[in-house]
């Protein structure tokens, strides 16, 4: 019994929580389900409730009279009443009895003081039980005995042989019937909850734009929310929220969150029209810098959690490798860098190297010389064979940027293209000076390998190209290079591109 305290104090929450049974039961410990909906139709019919609550009667006036009549009436056989009126039991009819008719109680002595039931009683009950569709329980009040005087008749009458073999006998004819009507109505429950799991699965598809892939263990609880209130029309909540695996009071709260006004709305906007004017390969931080720049002040994480919402996702990564190493053509030189690739002003470390570009139209290759104070691709040449020609293209339109007096390092792999005589002689020409990668060893040449990984991660693997011709994809090519001087901005520069930093400390006009 619950006091008035309790009962309202588990209407209010129930009607604050927006009217989940499961949040409320959980905080508090009480009711039941049914319980708590009948205290708060109560209170919303009355506007409050009943100050004592009384235990409403199991059985009523009228029931009670009628059994009493018919005990009078029909031989005074207590177990015969309760067995054609299959109610009440046995105790309570004589409580009853002595209350209603007191001295009309027929009362029959035994040497034990017991009722004694007849051996055709026995065969009858017997006879009941083990043909019954019904709980042995039921049974047994309908004889107006214990369970256990039910078995011990069986025992007796049929032994532990003869009750498996009746049990068969009379469940045989029936046994067949039974276990197709359950295997249906599984197979039934089976389809609906198949067909519920394709419809999530759709609906996550459409609402969310999703791929029919989605696993649904790694949809949050927001796309959940969604999805649910899509299919509530067609399914029950209880049926959603156990497909999606998901708590009834997170469901809630989603679903209030979904209800207010988003307060990020326009800051969406802005992170996705830049993410898509940048080629979708800045992530959260270099988007965070352009805001910055833009004057819009906000936390790297609201901008990561707005685009991992969004789906907006920087391609992966791929290691493709191209290797242009021919032999001792000419003598190595020494490794003047070692690793240190930092500069203190341009055109003091430069560095050099080849990349494979290969689509179905055919095979591209890059040759880019790249300058360590900034990260600028100072001169690059693109064309469909990695010979001479190419790197010597490329350092002819670097050399043509320096200006005079400079004499910078340049620094490559062992590969043939930089060991050729006429490599060679444009380096000493032009007053350069050689440096060379360990054989083998990529992250000698690092800087220039991370400008590759960085070009096919943001311009190559993002898309098919399928149907592009080489010279298209050249043209591509080239102005993503040209868009990664200019335009896109590296956070080691301040959020700034190469060209805009030079001219911020007044290198370029």
């Amino acid at each position: 019994m619950y006091s008035y305290e309790d009962r309202i104090r588990a209407v209010k929450l129930y009607i604050e929580y927006d009217f989940s049974a499961a949040t409320v039961i959980g905080e508090l410990g009480y009711p039941s389900y049914k319980t708590l909906v009948a205290w708060c139709e109560e209170f919303q019919a009355n506007g409050d409730l009943k100050a004592v609550l009384k235990r409403r009667p199991k059985y009523s006036k009228e029931q009670k009279e009628t059994a009493v009549i018919y005990y009078l009436e029909h031989g005074r056989c207590i177990r015969r009443t309760v067995r054609m009126l299959g109610y009440p039991s046995r105790a309570e009819l004589v409580k009853w009895i002595d209350e209603l008719a007191p001295g009309e109680r027929k009362v029959r002595i035994t040497s034990g003081s017991v009722v004694q039931f007849s051996q055709e009683d026995k065969k009858d009950a017997v006879l009941s039980l083990c043909t019954r569709d019904t709980s042995a329980k039921k049974v047994a009040n309908k004889y107006g005995v214990s369970r256990g005087s039910l078995y011990k008749w069986r025992k007796e009458l049929l032994g532990k042989q003869g009750e498996r073999t009746m049990d068969k006998e009379a469940k045989h004819e029936l046994g067949d019937k039974a276990t197709l009507s359950a295997e249906l109505e599984r197979l039934k429950k089976e389809v609906h909850r198949l067909q519920m799991e394709v419809d999530i699965l759709n609906q996550a598809a459409e609402v969310l734009k999703k791929g029919l892939g989605i696993d649904l263990k790694n949809m949050t609880n927001r796309e959940k929310a969604t999805v649910i209130d899509a299919l509530r029309n067609k399914y029950s909540l209880n049926e959603l929220l156990t497909a999606t695996d998901m708590a009834k009071s997170s469901y809630f709260y989603q679903r209030r969150a979904l209800r207010r006004a988003d307060k990020y709305a326009a800051l969406r906007t802005q992170i996705t029209d830049v993410f898509k004017k940048n080629r979708g390969v800045y992530g959260y931080r270099r988007v965070h810098a352009v805001l910055l720049n833009q004057g819009l002040k906000c936390s790297e994480k609201v901008i990561r959690r707005i685009m991992r919402e969004e789906h907006l996702v920087v391609p992966g990564k791929k290691k493709r490798r191209y290797n242009s190493y021919m032999g001792e053509i000419s003598p190595a030189v020494p490794n003047l860098l070692e690793r240190d690739f930092h500069a203190d002003k341009p055109n003091q470390k430069w560095v050099t190297d080849i990349s494979e570009f290969q689509i179905p139209a055919g095979k591209v290759y890059l040759s880019p010389i790249i300058d360590c104070f900034d990260g600028l691709v100072v001169s690059w040449a693109i064309g469909t064979s990695p010979n001479a020609e190419l790197t010597n293209t490329m350092l002819d339109g670097g050399i043509a940027c320096l200006n005079s007096g400079k004499r910078p390092i340049v620094h490559t792999d062992r590969g043939g293209h930089y060991r050729w005589p006429g490599w060679i002689s444009r380096m000493d020409a032009a007053g350069l000076i050689r440096s060379m990668s360990k054989k083998g060893c990529s992250p000698d040449n690092a800087a220039c390998e991370g400008f590759f990984g960085t070009v096919k991660i943001e311009m190559f693997y993002t898309r098919s190209w399928d149907g592009v011709s080489v010279d298209e994809f050249i043209a591509e090519l080239d102005a993503y290079i040209r868009w990664s001087n200019e335009e896109r901005i590296k956070l080691s520069l301040g959020g700034l591109s190469p060209i805009r930093y030079r001219q911020c400390l007044g290198l370029l006009q």
